[in-house]
């Protein structure tokens, strides 16, 4: 069984390739270039690396999102087309469980955190042994957010590269609750979308979307648009 795992959700880009339980190569790259221009040439050279053939491939793994729509969209495509050309399962695996599985064994929760600007992220909260959904995924007012998650009476684990951004705001409402990851471990690992997804259930290709967990500026305005002409 030969794995490859893409991540291209958010800024960094993560690709992996596993044969049954063994990490082959692993890259991630944090340098905020364009993934359209370097996803799929990170998949063919980490192939060739390895000297393994898109044929001898068993299985494809993306993160589904929520994150970026242009990177979620670029990822999706990618696997689902390798996917479709392959004839291999594919699996997607929420950005965010990516994330959260950087801190699993934390005994409490653990938060994964992408900003979405304007005081406003994609978040969630797993348990931080089994990395079950206790708050689904969701974009949300950080505040409000943090105010629920309060409410678990829990300690918890913050992960992700865009938690510094926030960190001032998280201390202030949870407190000594609140714990951070080492810096090194906030970015997402493609092995470790990889393992999810061999805890998962393949989807069918040619039903499968990105999960964008929020609509995009452009449908919002539309929607603006359309409640005002409603009141007119």
């Amino acid at each position: 069984m030969i794995y490859l795992g893409i991540d291209t959700s958010n800024s960094p880009l993560a690709v992996a390739l596993m044969k049954d339980d063994t990490v082959l190569i692993e890259e991630t790259t944090n340098l905020k270039i364009n993934h359209s221009l370097t996803a799929m040439p990170a998949v063919e050279e980490m192939l060739a690396k390895a000297k393994i053939s898109p044929r001898d491939l068993t299985h494809i793994a993306v993160a589904e999102g929520p994150g970026s729509y242009t990177g979620v969209r670029i990822g999706v495509t990618i696997a689902k087309t390798l996917a479709w050309s392959l004839k291999l399962p594919l699996y997607m695996v929420s950005s965010l469980k990516v994330l959260a599985a950087n801190g699993q064994g934390f005994d409490g929760l653990i938060c994964p955190i992408m900003d979405a600007r304007r005081g406003t992220a994609f978040t969630g909260a797993y348990d931080g042994n089994s990395l079950e959904s206790i708050i689904p995924d969701q974009h949300s007012d950080l505040k409000e957010f943090l105010e629920q998650l309060k409410l678990h009476n829990k300690p918890v684990l913050f992960t992700g590269i865009d938690v510094s951004i926030h960190e001032q705001l998280i201390r202030e409402v949870m407190g000594d609750a609140a714990s951070f990851s080492a810096l090194q471990d906030r970015l997402p690992r493609a092995a470790n979308l990889i393992m999810l997804a061999k805890d998962s259930e393949p989807v069918d290709v040619h039903q499968a979307i990105p999960e964008y967990r929020r609509i995009t500026e452009a449908e919002a305005n539309y929607n603006k648009a359309q409640e005002g002409q409603s009141h007119e």
